[in-house]
């Protein structure tokens, strides 16, 4: 199997350089070896799926052994707001030249962001009067999962398709986004667009936070946007040892309850994980079972021997 994504020591170290001491990785990762998910955890993968009626989707690569831990990882699913690092990190790559692009104040109408659903930032009346900068809408995208901040950049990059383009570029041949906030939301399972998988989008994180596909200031911007969410608290927090630094971004559908989680997770010393888990149900009324995720992430993790 190719290396996911290039890895070196000093890239690392750069990537994780606001985690706390003890938590930093003091090595790089090896060529990931073929892995087969343990039985055991194949078995737990599948009781999941039936105890939550889902379709679970997990990529998950150790840095520091090679080993990868996949279930359903090359299947499509709904990408949800899980799209907002990208387009953060296109903004970050294609159009940010030494923080001037970033200092940019984005002015909007209140009817704009209404109009995009969830927005617990830019829908403050202060913001809504004054504007907010490029970099505080990529703050609120990533790190508050604002719907209005997320169209805002992606006017900014002119439409959803870019967030496509980017992923080609980074080697992503399956990642692609199609609509605009809420309307990427409504996740039918056989949509052939909005979507992603396991396998893809954890490399595509993967190669931003860990690898060379963001200058080192962009991605340390980018992963303390990361490891300042606040949507991951019944997700990967509740699944994950509570010491363990994570740099994460959660997505949700309007139906058949996805509920998604990925990104790169550092457990106390020793290199970094990436960790992917995508779910969706097969009911357009089924309820988004954050427990659901938060259990298959901790499977992940005791089948990479890490807990």
């Amino acid at each position: 199997m190719d290396h996911p994504f290039p890895l070196r020591r000093r890239t690392l170290l750069a990537a994780t350089a606001l985690a706390p001491v003890g938590a930093l990785a003091t090595g790089v990762g090896l060529a990931p070896a073929a892995h087969a998910a343990p039985s055991a955890t194949r078995t737990q993968l599948a009781e999941l799926e039936q105890e939550y009626a889902a379709r679970l989707g997990v990529f998950a690569y150790d840095t520091a052994t090679g080993r990868v831990l996949t279930h359903r990882a090359d299947e499509r699913f709904p990408i949800c707001s899980v799209f907002k690092t990208l387009a953060a990190a296109a903004v970050l790559r294609d159009l940010d030249h030494d923080g001037e692009y970033l200092a940019r104040r984005i002015r909007y109408t209140e009817e704009y962001v209404t109009a995009a659903g969830y927005a617990p930032v830019t829908s403050r009346d202060e913001n809504v009067a004054n504007g907010l900068t490029v970099e505080e809408l990529c703050a609120a995208a990533v790190s508050e999962s604002d719907n209005g901040a997320a169209n805002l950049l992606l006017r900014e990059l002119g439409g959803p398709t870019a967030v496509t383009r980017f992923c080609r570029s980074l080697g992503d041949g399956l990642t692609r986004l199609d609509r605009w906030e809420p309307d990427l939301n409504s996740a039918e399972p056989w949509r052939e667009t909005d979507i992603t998988s396991p396998r893809a989008i954890g490399r595509t994180y993967g190669r931003l936070l860990l690898g060379g596909a963001l200058a080192a200031d962009d991605r340390r911007r980018l992963t303390r946007w990361l490891v300042a969410n606040t949507t991951n608290i019944a997700r990967f927090r509740a699944g994950l040892p509570a010491d363990w630094v994570l740099a994460d971004k959660t997505g949700g559908g309007s139906a058949y309850g996805v509920a998604n989680d990925v990104g790169v997770v550092w457990p106390p010393n020793r290199p970094a994980v990436v960790l992917c888990v995508l779910s969706t149900k097969y009911d357009p009324a089924g309820p988004t079972d954050n427990p659901l995720v938060a259990k298959a992430a901790a499977v992940a993790a005791q089948g990479l021997r890490l807990m």
